[in-house]
Order: structure tokens, then sequence, then C-alpha cells
């Protein structure tokens, strides 16, 4: 089936030809004795909407199965030529049209549409919606465009047992005697169909009430136990109360829902009203603090959406940012102020902003305002750009015209064009207008430009280790698709000495506005050069940081574990990375720079992001012939630091989960093997389902682990993720019998849900299995053309990233080679060619740090 791919130009043209006022949607999932179905389910949907001139023409979107009516103005139009990327073509308007479509969709399995997902516990099926970029179309016959905003009534037919949630509340439920209802929904304000949603099912349901806003949170009756609803549940009302605060604006609605939801392929979905969430965020054992952290960013982030994006949604794709950014941005300024989680600043710079880092050094760079000519453009743009570059330069936007007037600017954006659609002008115009300043050039700098600028100190010591120059300069990207200007910054430089007892604080601090290559700070001169420079103190802008050389010297003589504060432990830790991402620091060093201060880091957010990253680094950035050792070292570390954490820790658990990562020699294995067996005690080691997956997962991936061991634990967890991490450690094991079902599953069986897909994609390679997965690099450049052929966008984009030949033993000039020859073929499509590219430039700068830690041998 052709997949419909909207183009701005079709969608400006309807937009200024129509009106819609109302959708009435009914679906019924049920046959004909009330129990559900499973193919397809019937949609009727009823359009009521104005033309602007008689007579014209537009279209409908629509991907049925089976159309079975349509009427326009009463009378049947003709769809014996329909073809889902054309729609529903509609002609002869009048000034006011209602238009009537009767037909049969089909259920999903990839996350998009109407996905429907079986329980492997107890076989009830469950349903939910998932409509963003532009998948409305597969539910009820639309204008899937995000500026046609309408009213929606919905009424679903379902088994009686079932729960049904949309975006408003039900007005009535009618029983019907084969044991199905009908729940007819309460008319909802203005909306965009992207942000339409229903959901369905036997779901388990908590709830509660807040300033005047009905809240239910549901996830599937097997996952009950998981459910912890007073966390979430203060989290939302902490929300709630902060963004009704700082914005001036309420909540639109008279209830809010979260949902988890089976096989998801975001974290989440703002869907008005009706947040469908990944279930990952339901913990099925225990998990780091970090982990709730971050699921109360879900939340925040979400509930952010119901101002930008749902009260007020852009006019196209272009502007996605406007969602997007904003609402990662005021979620962590919300988490910070307004939960138990004061620390989300530190996780910003750590998590946020390395994902922006990583992505704005790519050849497929964007600006945050960027160009989506099409759906299919737009659906590659949700991405570390849009979403965390963004929020990154918001903070420094909020800097730069003062934290009062950024949000007075948004409570007026709100106020003009609530229920309406916006541009980038729109929301300049409101931050102009609340702070005074003209932003005209601030946005053609930061919005409109790709890349970031580094920045780094330059200073002269007199003989008695002054400052007698001190200059902050920046230089701009190089890269190719990057747009080499210099942006204004506004930050803080900030010096850290040693106190009393030994640990480094800063003992002054200097903000300023940087314009230009080299923005002198005479503030500092005559000052004592401190054991610890930070340029971007605060993390107030976005931009690469260089650490100078006495400041580096300090850090791996183990001075980064004397900062007492997160957040410029997490600056230097970001800076270090960043540094042997570009091959200005050897992997060695940053592994001993790790090996210094990983174990006396009580950030447990940033502790496991240097056991993720540094154990990356061995993989594809150390020189093959040095990297057993850095295993090993890395391995020694995590067990003695495992060992040595207070039991039941959260600190423990990183350390666990370091070590089955970095183990490699056959002492190491047999611990693991041991602690899966019950042979090695952990004192306080918690070995719920989760962990002994990740240990089996280890022990399947080096040989220790076969079919027996897989199929004797998924008896164990027989539930949905027990299924996953099965399909995880099939694909994991070293034979070539196995690599090639996997492959197989991953790129050619097209009935597999998206949540084993990604499953058996995650277990396909492993870094001591170079030789196995090798020769799938030239199979990868035959395969994925067809791939992205025959797949909706979600799972070709999972294949095409993650089987990308970024392996181990695939980090050669031949894999370059052989991926320049796929892109000089003309007829690749843009999304593919793109997501291609960056796994081209992975090899790229990979090979390059490999370099550097061969000469630093």
């Amino acid at each position: 089936m052709t997949v419909p791919n909207l183009t701005r130009e079709d969608a400006g043209v309807r937009a200024a030809l129509l009106r819609v006022e109302s959708y009435d949607v009914s679906l019924d999932f049920t046959d004909a004795d009330g129990a559900p179905t499973d193919k397809t389910f019937r949609s009727v949907t009823t359009v009521r909407f104005a033309a602007g001139r008689s007579g014209a023409s537009t279209f409908l979107d629509l991907v049925a199965d089976t159309i079975d009516k349509v009427t326009l103005n009463d009378q049947l139009v003709d769809v014996s030529g329909y073809e889902p990327d054309r729609g529903v073509v509609l002609t002869g308007l009048a000034a006011d049209n209602v238009v009537v479509v009767e037909a049969q969709m089909a259920y999903t399995n990839t996350g998009e549409g109407m996905h429907r997902f079986v329980d492997p516990i107890d076989g009830e099926a469950y349903l939910y919606s998932q409509f963003e970029t532009a998948d409305a179309k597969r539910v009820y016959a639309c204008f899937d465009q995000p500026d046609l905003k309408a009213s929606f009534t919905f009424h679903a037919t379902v088994p009686d047992a079932w729960e049904v949630v949309s975006n408003s509340k039900p007005a009535h439920t009618q029983q019907h005697e084969n044991r199905s209802k009908t729940v007819h929904f309460v008319p909802t304000p203005r909306l965009s169909a992207y942000i339409s949603a229903l959901v369905a099912g036997p779901y388990h349901v908590a709830r509660d009430h807040h300033d005047g806003i009905d809240l239910g949170v549901y996830c599937r009756k097997s996952l009950a136990e998981h459910l912890d609803p007073d966390e979430i549940f203060t989290i939302t009302r902490q929300g709630f109360d902060w963004y009704h605060a700082s914005f001036g604006v309420r909540y639109f609605l008279d209830k809010y829902d979260q949902l988890f939801v089976p096989e998801f392929n975001a974290g989440a979905m703002e869907n008005a009203g009706c947040v469908t969430i990944r279930e990952d965020y339901l913990f099925r054992g225990k998990v780091t603090d970090a982990r709730r952290e971050r699921r109360g960013e879900v939340i925040l982030h979400e509930m952010a959406h119901m101002w930008f994006g749902d009260l007020v949604t852009m006019r196209w794709w272009d502007d996605l940012w406007l969602n997007e950014s904003f609402a990662t941005y005021v979620a962590a300024l919300c988490q910070a102020e307004a939960t138990r989680f004061t620390n989300a600043w530190t996780t910003f710079a750590n998590v946020e902003k390395t994902w922006a880092y990583r992505q704005d050094q790519q050849p497929t760079t964007h600006p945050i305002a960027t160009d989506a000519p099409d759906v299919q453009t737009a659906e590659i743009n949700y991405d570390g750009i849009t979403y965390a570059k963004g929020a990154s330069v918001l903070k420094q936007l909020a800097a730069y015209v003062g934290r009062d007037h950024f949000l007075a600017s948004l409570h007026e954006y709100f106020t003009e064009h609530a229920y309406g659609n916006t541009t980038l002008t729109d929301l300049l115009d409101a931050l102009a207008a609340a702070s005074g300043r003209d932003l005209g050039a601030w946005s053609k700098l930061w919005l409109e430009t790709a890349g970031l600028d580094t920045m780094r100190a330059e200073y002269e010591l007199d003989t008695d280790g002054r400052y007698s120059r001190f200059e902050l300069v920046q230089a701009a990207p190089t890269d190719v698709a990057a747009s080499n200007v210099l942006r204004p910054h506004r930050l803080a430089v900030g010096l850290y000495d040693n106190d009393p007892d030994g640990n480094l604080v800063r003992t002054r601090r200097v903000e300023l506005d940087v314009i230009g290559e080299r923005t002198p700070v005479p503030e500092l001169i005559g000052v004592s050069a401190p054991p610890l420079l930070l340029a971007n103190d605060d993390d107030l802008t976005y931009c690469k940081l260089r650490l100078d050389d006495r400041s580096l010297r300090t850090l791996r003589d183990g001075g980064i574990a004397r900062l007492p504060e997160s957040l410029p432990r997490a600056l230097c830790w970001s800076a270090a990375w960043d540094m042997t991402r570009d091959g200005e620091l050897a992997t060695r060093d940053y592994l001993a720079l790790v090996l210094a201060g990983a174990d006396v880091e009580s950030n447990i957010g940033l502790l496991q992001s240097l056991n993720r990253q540094v154990l990356r680094a061995l993989e594809i950035y150390a020189d093959p012939s040095w990297a057993p050792a850095g295993f090993r070292a890395l391995a020694e570390k995590s067990f003695a630091a495992l060992h040595a954490a207070e039991p039941g820790s959260d600190h423990q658990l990183a350390w666990v989960h370091a070590f089955l990562g970095a183990a490699r020699d056959a002492d190491h294995l047999e611990v693991i093997r041991g602690l899966l067996d019950g042979s090695h005690i952990v004192a306080g080691l918690s070995l719920d389902a989760e962990l002994r997956w990740a240990i089996l997962h280890s022990l399947c991936a080096h040989g220790m682990a076969g079919d027996e061991d897989i199929a004797a634990e998924l008896e164990r967890d027989p539930s949905a993720a027990g299924h996953r991490h099965a399909a995880t450690a099939r694909a994991l094991r070293p034979l070539a019998e196995a690599k090639a079902e996997a492959w197989r599953l991953a790129t050619e069986d097209d009935t597999v849900p998206n949540a084993v897909q990604e499953a058996v994609i995650r277990g396909f390679s492993h870094p001591a299995q170079g030789d196995l997965v090798a020769p799938y690099m030239p199979r990868y450049f035959e395969t994925v053309p067809d791939v992205w052929r025959r797949r909706s966008s979600e799972l070709a984009q999972t294949v095409v990233i993650g089987l990308f030949p970024s392996w181990t033993s695939t980090i050669t000039q031949d894999t370059l080679d052989t991926a320049d020859e796929f892109l000089a073929r003309s007829e690749l499509a843009p999304g593919l060619r793109r997501l291609v590219s960056e796994g081209r430039a992975d090899i790229v700068r990979a090979l390059r740090a490999r370099a550097t830690d061969t000469a630093a041998g």
C-alpha cells in the first residue's frame, strides 16, 4: 500500500479553501456477538465543513481496508478509483457541506493508527490510537493536517467489560443485548486531528481529582501491581499548579487521563486530555531514581503540550519545534521548581544537551525552525534539534530577555492564539512585546541556522599566577551542513578553587554577553587562576565547551570527584565526552577520567550516563588492540563498586549493569553466571525479572546460555516484556543461525510487531561478535531500500538506524566506501538518504577517535 504523503503546498491550498466545523466519529470494535474484532473495525465519520468557493474540489484523507459508502450533501460519491495516497476526492462543493464516510479500517501492530495488542498473560485485547504525524486517517476520514481544527464527538462500541477513554468525558453509555456497549463522548473544543484520541480495552484505572480536573491513570490489568499512581498523581498535581501559576491560563479541559499502553513507539503522546505513555515507564522491578525522574519529565512534558501544541498549535510541521522545544524546556523548569527532582537542570545538561550536541554535529543537521515540505520529511525531524537544541536555545532566550518577561510573553501568546494555529513570527512578536527586545536578529542566528559554536577560554598568566589577559573565544561550526555563523551568547564564567575541606567550590562568577569571535572579560584581570575554570558555568548557553589544559589536568587528577555540586560535574563530564567523540581526547584518557571519578559520583543519572558512554567509547572509539584492556579495567572497577555500594541502593543497581556491559573475561563471566544461579550473592541486590533478563542477555552474548535457558526464563516471566526480552536473548546468541534469524525477522518478516522488531534489532549485534555480524555490512545496503518502500515510517526508521553497520568490526574504510556508493544513488528517498548519511558520519567520527586513541598508546 502506498503511504500517503501530504505536502505543505497541498495542505495550504486545502486550508485556504475550507473551514472544518465538526467530526462525528462512530467506531465499532465488536462483532455480532459483542466480542472484540481482530482484523478490522467499522468507522462511520460525519464531517461538517464550509468551502470558500462553491463548486470547488478538495480531498478527504482516508486509509481504509474497504470503503462501504461515501455521501456528500446526501449524494453518493464515486469511490471506485479510491487509492489511499489520493484519499477521497470531493467535487462540486457547496458553501456548507456534510460528508459521511462508512468504511472498514484495519488494526495495526506498528504503533500507528489504531494499534491492537493481545496480552500473552490473559489473552485480553487492548487498543490505542496514535495519530502524530498524520495517521488519524487510518481510523476515520478527516482533513489530516494541523491547521484544520474542529470539534470532535466520538462514539465507541466495545465489549461490556472494557474501559473507553477519549479527549473528553463520556456523555452517556448505551447498553446492547449482545454484551456490548456504546460510549458516547461530549464534543471537544476545537482540536487538530493528530491530537484526537481513543483508547479502549479492559484497562485497570486509578482515579483522583485536583483543582477542578478529574484525573485518571490507566494500565493493562496484568500490570496493575506495578502501577504506582500516588507518585504519578503527585507529579501531575504539581505540574498543573506550576503551569497554571506560570502561564496564567488554565488547562482547557475538565479531565486529564494518562494511559500506559503497550508497544508504543515513542516515550509518550500529548493527545488532548488523553495522554498515552510507553509502558516501560511502569517499573516491573527496581529502577534508579534517575529513571523515576525521567518519567516525571515525560509526564510534565506531555502536560506542557496541553498549552504548547494542543491549545495553540503550529500551522504546519515546519514549526514542530514550537511544540517540542517549549514542552522540553518548560518541563525541566517546572520539574526543577515544583517537584522533588530539584537537580533537573543537571539532567537537562546531561541528557537533553548531549542529545542535541550529537545531532547538531551530523551532516544532516538543520535549523530549529526547519523546512518540512511534506509529512514524510516532518516525520524524521523528531530529533535532537527539534526537542533538545530548541529547548537549550529557549533556556538561553529566557536568560537573554529575563525569566519574568519570558513567562509573561507566554501568557499573551496563549491568550491571543487559543484554539488557533501559529507560526514562528507569532511567538517572536509575543516575546518582543513582553521583553522590549527586537528578536529578529536573534531568531535568524539561533532558530534559522544550523550547527553549534565551540567556546573556550584563552588567557595569559603573570608571574604570580594571575590573569593578565582573559578572553572568551568562540569558533563557528565548520561542518558542511552547518551555517558557519557566530551567535550571541549570554553565559557565565565560573572559577572553582579549593576550600578548607578539599572541595572544589565556585569562588567567582562573571555573567556577560559574548558577541563575535573574541570577547574580553576585564573583571578577571588580576584574579588568581583557579584549578578549574568553566566557560559556560550554570549551563546558560548552547555551545560545545572546551576545557583548558589546567582544568583538564585538575579533572584527571581526581578533581571532578571534589566538585560538590552536580551541575558543574555534569558540564565537566559532558565536555570530556564531547572531546572524546571529536577525537581530541583519547578513549583511554576518558576511561581514566571515568575510573577516577565515577565511583564517587553521587548523582545517579550522571553515573548511569557515564557508564553508558564509556562502554560506547570502548566499543567504537578505542584502539581495537587496546580495547580488551579497557573493558577489563572497567569491569574490575564496576565489580569493586558493585560490592562496595550500599546494599539495595541505586548505585548498586547502576554498577551491576555496568559490570554486565563491561565483562569479557572468563572470571568475570563466571561471576555473572553466579549472579543468575545464586552461587554469587551480592547483599541487597534484588534479582527481579528485569535484572534476571539483563544477566541472561550478557550470558547469551558470550555463549554461556542458550535456548533452554531462554525458555526457562520465559516460563518464569511470560509477560509481554518477557517475550521481548526473549527475542533479544535469542538474537544475542553468538551463532550464525541466530544472526540469520534475527536479520530475517528484522528486515523480511513484515508481520512482526513494532516492539518485537525493536527487541530483535537490539540483540543483533554485540561488540564481542565482530566476525559474526561483519558479513551483514554489504547486506544492509542491499536491503534497506526495500524495507523503506515496504514498511511504515516508524518501522522503517527503526531498521535503518538500528541495523546500520557501526559495529566494532565494521568501523572501516570499506564500510565508508560502501556507504558512499549507496549514497551516490539518485533514486534514494530523502528520509532514507538522511539516516544513512548520519550512520556514515558516525563511522568517520569513530575512525578519527580510534586514530587518536592509537596515537596515545
